[in-house]
């Protein structure tokens, strides 16, 4: 009976440590290179830093990515309630050309950057446990990460994050 009871403690422990959301940005997650428009690289990290006092949502999109393209009115109607919000899309495109067509052609409105080696590859990537696109991810005026997965704009979630002051 011991046994079994230190087994289920165990696996009760293993499953809550799991479930942990992060509240800052991992070293490595910050120094991954993400690329703009123009083809210029920067970190993460300094991304973030320009917008250092602003709530920022991340939107990890793909241009081939049909729930993505499903999302992006609700993303628009965000951007219209939530004017002082910097919406920063990180598209996992593993093709620059295709990514910046899909910027293009739907008409996506805010910063963009590239991570060139896809949603498999890479410490950004690695640090969300990206597994599934859309992913909405609310960073705070900190730079505090306040709402850490959300797979749906439309996610109560996202809404709370964005309306909650620090």
């Amino acid at each position: 009976m011991f046994k079994k009871v230190s087994i289920l403690v165990l696996l009760t422990i293993f499953v809550s440590c799991n479930l942990e959301k992060p509240t800052v940005f991992s070293e490595k997650a910050l120094n991954e290179k993400v690329y703009n428009l123009n083809d210029e690289a920067s970190t993460f990290k300094e991304i973030l830093e320009q917008h250092k006092g602003k709530k920022i949502l991340i939107d990890v999109w793909a241009s081939w990515c049909r729930d993505c393209i499903v999302g992006m009115p609700k993303v628009k109607e965000l951007q219209k309630e939530f004017p002082d919000v910097v919406y920063l899309f990180l598209s996992v495109d593993e093709k620059k050309g295709s990514w910046k067509r899909g910027v293009e052609r739907y008409n996506v409105v805010g910063e963009h950057y590239n991570l060139p080696n896809g949603m498999k590859k890479g410490d950004l990537v690695d640090f969300l446990n990206v597994s599934w696109i859309p992913r909405y991810v609310v960073v705070d005026e900190n730079g505090g990460i306040s709402l850490f997965n959300a797979i749906d704009a439309a996610d109560n979630e996202v809404i709370i994050a964005l309306k909650k002051s620090i």
